[in-house]
């Protein structure tokens, strides 16, 4: 019996920045996907669903398998490792079970991915040991790329490697562990459905389009370079919305700069990583327009709880928010739920790992 558990993750800082090429500072959460199974006698593979009262029923193949519908993600896996090499001759049958928030921004979905494609790792005829960073990068594989969606691979190396990173996207993929020491958080879900390809497109393509714009005028124009304190010569060829929207980007890439030297010299102090997670927000909540009256209601009940700040996790336009709360963190909770959130009390975890 294989059994795999892959935590789910927030987004401390760079929030809708990662598809632009820019870092995040992501972190591991204690809600987690485990997948436990086991070979079968014959080729099927049988995957169980209980959360979801489903179930879905596959067979081994030597080749890729062709999809049978929208994100099909247990073929995209097995596709992926396929293109890997890797052979499978036996069937199998697992079990998964999770308390990661479904579709609410806490990255379910890539924790499925990367728990499955490191239990197929497990699974194969010749077994192989992939390092952390390739499971996050063929789960990315699996549900980005093979699909052409929109979205950047901090799900999948946050939720693959664990505790709280630093990942750089450009000119490669990397990936630097950060050990801050922060006390417990409080997650809420909004139970707000949510249209994550939707916002997606608008946050990523019109950002990219401004881009465009400005390297029309500036063909050396960098958002990795890019001095704030010049901000004022691009006014000049900018409407106000596109300049609103570039100060945002600018603004919320600087806020991860200061978080990450804070924390590397381990001088973040919890009020200050409050503050920070505020500003961020506020720049998701009126730039980016990704909040919800609900999540803002949530937010406000949770500081007047005790709360030292929090912001909006993942895509946006409903699902989850998260504050920091290491005072209390069960009177925050309660104050969520209150104005109708479903509040979990989180701490950093671990990675995907073989238990």
């Amino acid at each position: 019996m294989i059994k795999i558990s892959t935590p789910g993750r927030i987004c401390l800082f760079g929030e809708h920045q990662d598809y632009l090429g820019l870092p995040v500072i992501a972190a591991a959460i204690s809600r987690r996907v485990d997948m436990s199974g086991e070979h079968r006698a014959d080729k099927q593979i049988i995957i169980h669903l209980p959360d979801i009262g489903s179930e879905l029923i596959m067979e081994v193949s030597a080749t890729r398998m062709p999809y049978k519908q929208k994100r099909d993600y247990f073929r995209s896996g097995y596709n992926v490792l396929i293109d890997k090499g890797l052979t499978f001759s036996k069937g199998l049958e697992c079990t998964v079970r999770g308390n990661i928030p479904i579709n609410s921004g806490t990255s379910s979905s890539s924790a499925l991915l990367v728990t499955w494609i490191h239990f197929l790792s497990k699974m194969a005829d010749i077994p192989h040991e992939f390092s952390s960073k390739e499971l996050g990068e063929m789960a990315y594989q699996a549900e980005v790329v093979e699909f052409g969606e929109p979205g950047g691979m901090m799900d999948h190396l946050s939720t693959a490697i664990g505790h709280a990173v630093y990942l750089e996207f450009e000119p490669s993929t990397t990936a630097e562990a950060i050990e801050p020491k922060l006390g417990s958080f409080v997650l809420a879900d909004s139970c707000e459905p949510k249209d994550t390809i939707g916002v997606l497109k608008r946050a990523k393509f019109a950002r990219l389009a401004l881009i465009e714009k400005i390297k029309e005028q500036l063909p050396d124009f960098s958002l990795h370079t890019f001095d704030s304190a010049e901000k004022e010569k691009l006014k000049i060829f900018l409407s106000e919305d596109d300049y609103t929207l570039l100060l945002g980007t600018l603004r919320n890439r600087d806020i991860l700069r200061e978080a990450l030297v804070l924390f590397k010299l381990d001088k973040m102090t919890d009020e200050i990583l409050g503050n920070l997670l505020l500003e961020h927000h506020t720049i998701l909540r009126d730039v980016l327009e990704i909040s919800t009256p609900k999540i803002e209601r949530m937010l406000d009940a949770a500081m007047n709880a005790g709360a030292l700040g929090g912001k909006i996790n993942g895509s946006g336009g409903g699902g989850c928010m998260f504050v920091y709360a290491p005072n209390d963190p069960e009177k925050v909770a309660e104050a969520i739920d209150k104005v109708g959130g479903k509040s979990y009390v989180i701490s950093i975890d671990a990675g995907t790992k073989e238990m």
